[in-house]
């Protein structure tokens, strides 16, 4: 990755000084993110500027409400390979706690925005907060430019061609129905999540179907099914697949959820290697079979039109070629 990820504003190097700044939180990095991002971008490179993304880690949320985590459609390293990809010279993963949540708007714009990061223009959404109980909002931070010397530049509501807001939460409800395809329609490109392969009981590879298996945070919403997807490896070559998303229920019903992919024309052992998995549709349900043999017909099934789907599939966006075509 050769996007520079940073924790503390107070870390970054004398040539980012002076940046274009796109502010958010960004989880799910949508079409409505990307609205404000490459206004961000496109003003870095009228002025000559370097190109900067802040945003919070962990998320918010997650610090005020422990016990009902955020499920995360981008975790910070997903994230910042989309920043990289989307063109970002730096991602600011300031570090979120109960303390920092307390530092006063003012404060805000005077430690962060001004002191460390120098930022010479702010892109933000139009109803971007912040500050100690939210006092910090658009008119406050384009009244604090003006005296401190760096333009503002507030980015409206992105709305689909339905007129609906894009959100992060509509975007969770939609992978809760197993719409992956309505959801990549709001995100601008496949979902992605990325995982370490771990060892699993291995029954895939004594009837002639070995998986990739990876277990999902808890809070997951993706709904329990099978999926056409598309793998890549850590090295970054990309494999077309069939996956399974639950909990086995003809096989182990009281296991815990994983995400099984079934690799297509590949057999080397990925045990221990961080890899993605690509969502490009939804088959069916997760289903229990009468034994094995009824098990094995439908996966072939399932093999077949899984590839049939993805023989052909074009990128919905240049950051979906970049994503998962590249």
């Amino acid at each position: 990755m050769s996007i520079l990820r940073l924790s503390d504003p107070n870390h970054v190097p004398e040539h980012l000084k002076g940046a274009v700044v796109a502010i958010g939180n960004f989880d799910g990095v949508h079409r409505g993110h990307q609205a404000v991002l490459e206004r961000a971008l496109e003003a870095a490179r009228e002025a000559g500027k370097p190109s900067l993304v802040l945003t919070f880690e962990p998320h918010p949320r997650n610090v005020f409400v422990p016990d009902q985590p955020v499920d995360r459609l981008t975790p910070a390293a997903e994230k910042a390979l989309i920043l990289e990809a989307l063109g970002f010279d730096a991602v600011v993963e300031c570090t979120f706690t109960r303390e920092f949540s307390q530092l006063t708007a003012d404060n805000f714009v005077d430690q962060i925005l001004v002191a460390a990061l120098g930022a010479s223009r702010i892109v933000t959404g139009f109803d971007f907060h912040f500050g100690k109980n939210r006092q910090g909002g658009p008119a406050f931070l384009m009244d604090a430019g003006e005296r401190r010397g760096f333009h503002v530049t507030l980015v409206d509501a992105f709305r689909d061609e339905g007129g609906q807001a894009v959100s992060s939460s509509r975007i969770r409800e939609l992978f809760g129905d197993g719409k992956v395809v309505e959801a990549a329609g709001l995100l601008g490109y496949r979902h992605r999540i990325r995982a370490e392969v771990i060892a699993g009981k291995q029954l895939g590879r004594t009837i002639g179907f070995p998986t990739a298996n990876m277990v999902l945070p808890p809070e997951t919403h993706l709904k329990h099914g099978i999926y056409a997807v598309r793998f890549r490896r850590a090295d970054g070559t990309l494999y077309d697949g069939v996956a399974s998303f639950g909990r086995r229920p003809t096989v182990d019903i009281d296991g815990e959820p994983l995400l099984e992919t079934y690799v297509f024309d590949f057999a080397a052992s990925l045990y221990g290697e961080v890899c993605a998995v690509s969502f490009f549709g939804y088959l069916r349900g997760e289903e229990k079979f009468e034994g094995l043999e009824p098990m094995l017909q439908q996966i072939r099934r399932d093999e077949e039109e899984a590839r049939a789907l993805l023989k052909g599939v074009k990128p919905l966006s240049p950051l979906d070629q970049r994503i998962n075509f590249d």
